[in-house]
């Protein structure tokens, strides 16, 4: 049998039973007797929501006298378990798992395997539904799709007979009324205050069971053409800064509008007996399950697209259309989400739109990057806000610091206005520093360039006066697209970055993806499995693996860059030989284009990034192959330390004043002294203050850092001298202090810095 023919059986069976005029509790005694009937289980239960508490509701094969009485709190026993994790579990041994809790009223000791899925009704767990057996067997996976459907159509019935706990008392009260302070991820960074809108109205779906099978398919056909002209209309009419990476974003979107597989998996909810909407909640409800299982982020973020796509089909199939977009902001508006895709951002009012927080999101999502170019500062993984919120509150969103407040007191919004203000009077006077070169008060010249990404980020040069990109990442044109971006669009976007740049250089990082920016398109062999990826296939090692990445990329950067000075940078150089293989790969490709006589760059220089500690003991190797370096600060500390930066146990554990890594990065220019090698740092240390004081002391004299940063660390190099910065760093390093923060802050008070 099918999952769709067992699941249609059981829903057949289940419609004359919601629709007879027995009370709810007989409703669903008789339901456990068809599941386990159909499925021939010997166990089927229930298990309700109630007052906080999952209680057994209704049961065939355990003891009638613990139906009512049997409870457990959410994460308690393997019941618990699923509807804490909102998964599903499918155990042939039940006792084996960690999680497991005997009931000895229940009377299931003889029963060996275990199979159960969460009710979940609007987004939230409200129940769970098991089954089990007294022979060890993993369920078959027609049977757990089965059980998944049916839990579908359960929540319906057990939220219209208020069987289990409302939305109030699953924490959505409407009554929080004070002010509430809640800490998430920066997304894109930025203030904004305004109203709360809620960018998704709930759509209601009022009917599951399906009286005509063939009729519902056609409504989904219907409905996926209508959707997908509106997705071939965003994609045409994306008006703001034409070319940008946000236009790779939507055309991989697009293609998530148009995959086969999913509309193929509607249609089978379909077929086992569901309504048009009920079949594309069942599939999205599927998708979410997924996400919670999917540990690659850039995976993860594309499942959030696919469920962006499904609540719009959603909409168009039950008529209930329009989101906040298509009613229209009236007032200064924060968004509010659990996710938004990039389709959904671009449709509102950029004048009205001030700020957006996410329930979940990503540095790599594709909303983000859409919303960077559009200018929206974002925080994501705000945690369940749009429970303690309702439309219309005000909202502080405040992405520099990654804090949401809501319903400010007068008090509060007052702080916040002084401290928008004081940060608008900051920038006026950064800005005053535009044309300002960055003169140390001993007179030497620091180079202050920038970090960039994007085609749209080399706008920033001019509005901050950075020296130059002294970090272009080439490789977000590879994580943005569902495929490996050709060689012609890569040429495209450098040349078109080189123009925008004018005569100021750019120095472009060769694609660093793979470890922990993994690409659906460029897998490893699948028996290999990076268990540290951070440290695993990645960036130049993995370019050197895959040559045709690599040559491609070499081609595109030496055709953009015809008649004008080339930099190139090759990423998590480990030791020599692979700087000069990555080279050859360039010089081949120049030779190359010399036969065809084409234009060649009139100057190229190559460099290598310093992040991985063993570079600095061979570089001495190097001189004479590269003509500038760049020490990598945020992979380098987590290298040096052993510690993840993605792991939050971790992430703030090791500070950058550490004496350990000053002590290292002061090696790295004394061992370059007499040389003639560009030396430099890029990397979120050089764009901090304090950091960039004591990279002064070190020796170095070229910081490229994140465009925000840059007004800031201008106004700081021209209070320093550095006669007096290097001999302080020298005796703290010589004989650190107990707080190096502290010494620092105090040395620079008295020379009235400030290193806030």
């Amino acid at each position: 049998m099918t999952a769709a023919a067992a699941a249609r059986q059981i829903l057949t069976r289940l419609h004359d039973v919601m629709a007879s005029r027995i009370h709810a509790q007989a409703k669903l005694d008789r339901v456990v007797e068809i599941i386990g009937e159909t499925l021939n289980s010997e166990v089927c239960s229930i298990y309700l929501l109630r007052d906080g508490m999952l209680e057994l509701f209704a049961t065939r094969g355990l003891n009638q006298s613990a139906v009512h009485v049997t409870r457990m709190a959410i994460g308690e026993g393997l019941t618990g378990t699923l509807a804490q994790n909102m998964e599903t579990l499918n155990l042939a041994e039940a006792k084996a798992h960690p999680d497991f809790q005997y009931r000895p009223e229940t009377g299931e000791e003889k029963f060996h395997s275990f199979a159960g899925v969460p009710i979940v009704y609007r987004e939230r767990v409200i129940g769970a539904l098991n089954v089990q057996h007294v022979e060890p067997r993993r369920y078959e996976d027609v049977e757990i799709e089965a059980l998944q459907t049916t839990a579908m159509v359960l929540s319906e019935l057990i939220a219209n007979a208020g069987l289990a706990d409302d939305e109030e008392v699953l924490g959505r009260s409407a009554a929080q009324t004070g002010p509430e302070t809640i800490e998430g991820l920066t997304l894109v960074q930025g203030l904004a205050r305004g109203q709360a809108v809620f960018h998704q109205p709930r759509v209601t779906i009022d009917q599951v069971v399906a009286e005509d099978v063939e009729a519902e398919r056609q409504r989904v056909y219907r409905a996926f053409d209508k959707m997908r002209d509106q997705i071939d209309h965003l994609a045409s009419q994306a008006e703001f800064g034409a070319g940008g990476e946000h236009v790779e974003v939507i055309q991989t979107y697009k293609m998530f509008a148009y995959d086969e597989g999913w509309s193929r998996r509607i249609n089978e909810a379909i077929d086992s007996g569901l309504t048009a909407e009920a079949a594309i909640e069942r599939v999205q409800q599927r998708t979410r399950m997924r996400m919670r299982e999917i540990d690659d982020p850039l995976l993860a973020d594309r499942m959030h697209d696919l469920e962006d796509l499904s609540n719009r089909l959603l909409r168009i199939v039950s008529g209930q259309l329009g989101t906040a977009a298509t009613q229209g902001l009236r007032r200064d508006t924060i968004l509010i989400a659990r996710n938004l895709g990039p389709a959904e951002l671009l449709e509102y009012d950029r004048r009205r739109l001030k700020g957006v927080v996410l329930e979940e999101g990503s540095l790599t999502a594709h909303v983000v990057i859409v919303a960077r170019a559009m200018g929206i500062p974002v925080i994501g993984r705000a945690r369940a806000i749009r429970g303690m919120l309702r439309d219309g509150d005000e909202v502080l969103l405040d992405a520099d610091r990654g804090i949401v407040t809501l319903r400010p007191s007068q008090s509060m919004l007052d702080a916040f206005e002084g401290r928008f203000a004081k940060s608008r009077e900051k920038q006026a006077a950064y800005a005053e520093l535009r044309d300002v070169e960055p003169f140390t008060r001993c007179g030497t010249r620091i180079q202050v360039m920038m970090n960039a990404g994007l085609r749209d980020d080399v706008a920033a040069l001019a509005l901050t006066g950075a020296d130059g990109i002294g970090l272009f990442r080439t490789e977000f044109q590879f994580l943005v697209s569902a495929t490996l971006p050709q060689r012609e669009r890569q040429t495209r976007l450098y040349r078109d970055v080189l123009e925008a740049a004018g005569d100021k250089p750019v120095v472009f990082r060769t694609v660093d993806i793979g470890g922990d920016k993994a690409v659906p398109y460029l897998q490893s062999d699948s028996s290999i499995h990076d268990e540290n990826p951070a440290m695993g296939w990645r960036a130049l090692r993995l370019s050197l693996e895959r040559e045709g990445l690599l040559k491609s990329q070499a081609r595109a950067l030496l055709e953009a860059a015809s008649g004008r000075s080339l930099y190139v940078m090759f990423p998590m150089v480990s030791e020599p030989w692979e700087f000069d293989e990555a080279k050859a790969v360039f010089d081949e490709q120049l030779a190359y284009l010399r036969k065809l006589k084409r234009v060649l760059p009139e100057a190229i220089h190559y460099g290598a990034m310093l992040e991985v500690p063993a570079l600095a003991e061979v570089l001495d190797q190097l001189v004479g192959r590269v003509s500038f370096l760049s020490v990598g600060t945020n992979d380098l500390t987590q290298f040096l330390f052993a510690a993840d930066r993605a792991n939050p146990k971790l992430a703030a554990r090791y500070d950058w004043m550490s004496p350990a890594i000053l002590r290292f990065l002061r090696r790295i220019p004394q061992s370059l002294t007499g040389y003639d090698i560009d030396l430099g740092v890029c990397g979120e240390m050089g764009g901090r203050r304090m950091e960039a004081l004591a990279l002064l002391g070190l020796g170095y004299r070229r910081l490229s850092i994140t465009p925000a940063a840059v007004g800031p660390i201008k106004e700081l190099i021209r209070k320093v001298d550095l006669s007096e910065i290097t001999k302080a760093m020298t005796d703290w390093l010589a004989n650190p202090p107990d707080d190096m923060r502290a010494a620092v802050n105090q040395w620079a008070s008295e020379r009235d810095i400030d290193l806030e």
